[in-house]
């Protein structure tokens, strides 16, 4: 009885009287045994949706963490789209931008003026420059020049505030040959105009001798130095220059000869050919403008060969004497000896004697040609008088040496040594370079060759230094009738370092130039070395408009107190075998081989050279481009010399047509390597070009 009363007060605790009313009759107060039955499946459902509340709280973080997890992935998404959509946004922005930047101008040019790239174009549309400009501005605002600054020319003028002003103008030599003129005015001293063209598209050639002989170009490398011309020992750049360079792809760069040019070939970031305008203390110390400027032309073509003709000097023959061109024809077609020694006692009457008399003895194949004497003819450099101590009875030995055939010629110089018997005449006239700073009465002294202490003759003085000279040359020269001087006028570093002179020199090398240009006409000047540099340095030299060359005297020019060019050692005489390969090569430069006289027309008319790289043959063909110890002569020979002791064999190449071997009279097809080519001891590897229509 307790217990139940116990169990009904324990149930009466746990149900009230509310949870036990059906649902929906919570006023009526029934008490039937259907409500009982309902209120306990009410409880039952009851439960169960405790149970489903329940295991909905259990799981309801793992639904969060997935709804999350979908919305979070869903953003990140949004997020990545929105970024992509910037992107593509300012990436076209930033093309369209450049492409704006990268303005064309005169049809072929396009050119971003903040970057200052530059990009030209031929008549086919094919990129054939590709060049930084103003690499030293360090400035990327770009302004249209004020009006007062602009030219009438028809000049696109642009300015970098304070720094530097661009001028760019277009000229069309003939249809498909247009030219680009491109001059930088720096307005700042501390701003030397540079402008560098990339080498990697194709190859080039020009500028001048180097020490490596590269041919072509990019495969040498050299830093900013001025572009006067040196020792390659010592120097950038050799003995003969021209401001002009030429590329594969049919592009030329042609600078001005008043700007301060210094040239660099670097790999800075890619093989580049750097041209610069500035001042310094030697090379161009005379200023012709306020601060530097960088002029020059780049000229294009689809056709390199045709575009290098055009551009060759095409009047050499203008001026000409009678005389002139018997003097060419006689280097054309006869060697030329050199009589040098170290010191000017061993330079003898009995030697030239004894000489002359070996040549006519040997070799039968050989004409007698001109015998070359150096400068210690004289006592001393600058005497321009014979030392008849050592030559008492010269008048007689030229007889002899006429009667032989040979033509004599005296080799001067514009120095004149401080032991001359003239140099206190010549500083009493006030005929020598002076001192810079100085009053015009102190001479500039320099060094050359064995000549440890000497002045030069001041040329632009040409109304005293000329005349003055001249009597003297003329005076020698009736006296012991030889056939002309050789002019021995050393190299741009062979002017005193602050040389001043009564007109001002653009540059050194200016001084050439002047002493050839007012001396021709009054005195017959008689007008120029490794075997495996001979062949590229002859062919850039033709390249730069010197058609008429010879390889040196015969045997190579051995100089005693140099480094031999044949071996690399001092005071070695050349290997046997090499001087008889020499004399081969000889044969067919301009020096014994009389057909060569066509072509000399062709140079006089056209300027194009007797030796001539085989790109002239065939631009087109790339292999032309890098072969470089071949040469050919006009467009008809092709000749393939061996340049190393004991080869019996080497690799020829034969540009397009048909050619007949020069050995065996074989026929052969060009447009390929001939490998393996045998060629001995006694022979030379040539081969002549045949008609087109030639079958085997």
């Amino acid at each position: 009885m307790l217990f139940g009363i116990s169990r009904n007060v324990r149930r009466k605790s746990v149900l009230s009287p509310r949870m036990l009313k059906p649902p929906g009759d919570e006023e009526s107060g029934s008490n039937s045994p259907a409500n009982s039955i309902t209120s306990v499946n009410s409880l039952a459902s009851l439960l169960r949706e405790k149970n489903t509340v329940l295991e909905n709280l259990i799981t309801l973080p793992q639904t969060l963490r997935k709804k999350q997890n979908t919305e979070y992935k869903t953003k990140i998404f949004v997020i990545l789209l929105f970024i992509t959509i910037i992107v593509l946004i300012v990436t076209a922005y930033f093309l369209y931008h450049q492409k704006i930047l990268a303005k064309a101008y005169f049809e072929k040019i396009k050119f971003n003026k903040v970057k200052r790239h530059m990009k030209i174009y031929n008549n086919e549309g094919v990129e054939i420059v590709l060049a930084r400009l103003g690499t030293t501005i360090n400035y990327d605002k770009v302004f249209p020049c004020l009006p007062m600054d602009k030219k009438k020319d028809g000049s696109i003028c642009l300015e970098w505030m304070h720094r530097a002003r661009l001028y760019l103008n277009f000229y069309e030599l003939k249809e498909d040959i247009k030219c680009y003129n491109l001059r930088w005015i720096s307005l700042s001293d501390s701003v030397s105009p540079t402008d560098c063209f990339d080498m990697t598209n194709g190859h080039w050639y020009g500028g001048g001798q180097t020490a490596e002989s590269a041919w072509p170009l990019e495969k040498g490398g050299h830093s900013f130095q001025p572009f006067i011309t040196g020792k390659v020992d010592r120097h950038e750049w050799g003995n003969v220059l021209k401001r002009y360079f030429i590329s594969s792809k049919g592009a030329a760069i042609i600078i001005d000869n008043d700007t301060p040019l210094y040239i660099s070939i670097e790999n800075s970031p890619t093989k580049q050919l750097c041209l610069r305008a500035q001042y310094d203390d030697f090379a161009y110390v005379n200023r012709l403008t306020t601060t530097p400027q960088l002029n020059y032309s780049i000229c294009t073509s689809s056709n390199m060969s045709e575009l290098h003709g055009h551009l060759s000097e095409h009047t050499l023959w203008d001026g000409l004497k009678k005389e002139d061109g018997i003097i060419i024809d006689s280097l054309l077609t006869e060697p030329l000896w050199e009589i040098t020694s170290d010191s000017k006692e061993k330079l003898t009457e009995e030697t030239i004697y004894n000489f002359t008399v070996d040549i006519t003895n040997s070799v039968g194949i050989l004409k007698q040609g001109h015998v070359l004497i150096n400068e210690f003819w004289q006592n001393q450099i600058g005497d321009f008088e014979l030392d008849t101590t050592r030559f008492p009875t010269l008048e007689k030995t030229m007889e002899m040496m006429k009667r032989r055939g040979f033509r004599v010629v005296f080799t001067i110089q514009p120095f004149i040594s401080t032991e001359s018997l003239n140099f206190a005449e010549t500083v009493r006239k006030r005929l020598l370079i002076s001192e810079r700073f100085s009053d015009r009465r102190i001479p500039a002294l320099t060094r050359y060759k064995t000549l440890q202490s000497g002045g030069v003759l001041d040329i632009t003085s040409s109304n005293r230094t000329v005349p003055w000279l001249v009597e003297k040359l003329k005076k020698v020269m009736e006296k012991y009738k030889f056939d002309a001087f050789y002019l021995d006028m050393g190299l741009a570093y062979n002017m005193p370092h602050y040389y001043q002179c009564e007109e001002a020199l653009v540059n050194p090398d200016k001084y050439k130039t002047l002493f050839v240009n007012r001396l021709q006409g009054s005195v017959p000047i008689f007008g120029v070395s490794s075997l495996r540099r001979v062949i590229p340095t002859i062919l850039t030299y033709g390249i730069l408009g010197y058609p008429f060359l010879i390889p040196g005297a015969v045997g190579g020019d051995y100089e005693t107190s140099e480094t031999n060019f044949w071996n690399g050692t001092a005071k070695t005489l050349p290997d046997q075998e090499l001087y008889i390969r020499w004399l081969q090569l000889a044969a067919f430069l301009p020096v014994v081989t009389p057909k060569l006289t066509k072509f000399a027309r062709v140079s006089l008319n056209l300027g194009l050279p007797i030796i001539r790289p085989l790109w002239m043959l065939d631009s087109e063909d790339p292999a032309c481009h890098l072969v470089v110890d071949e040469f050919s002569i006009g467009d008809e020979i092709i000749v393939a010399p061996i340049l190393y002791s004991g080869s019996r064999q080497r690799e020829v190449y034969l540009p397009a047509g048909v050619w007949k071997d020069g050995i065996d009279g074989s026929l052969r097809k060009g447009s390929r390597w001939i490998h393996d080519y045998k060629v001995e001891e006694n022979e030379v590897a040539y081969f002549e070009r045949m008609p087109d229509d030639t079958r085997f």
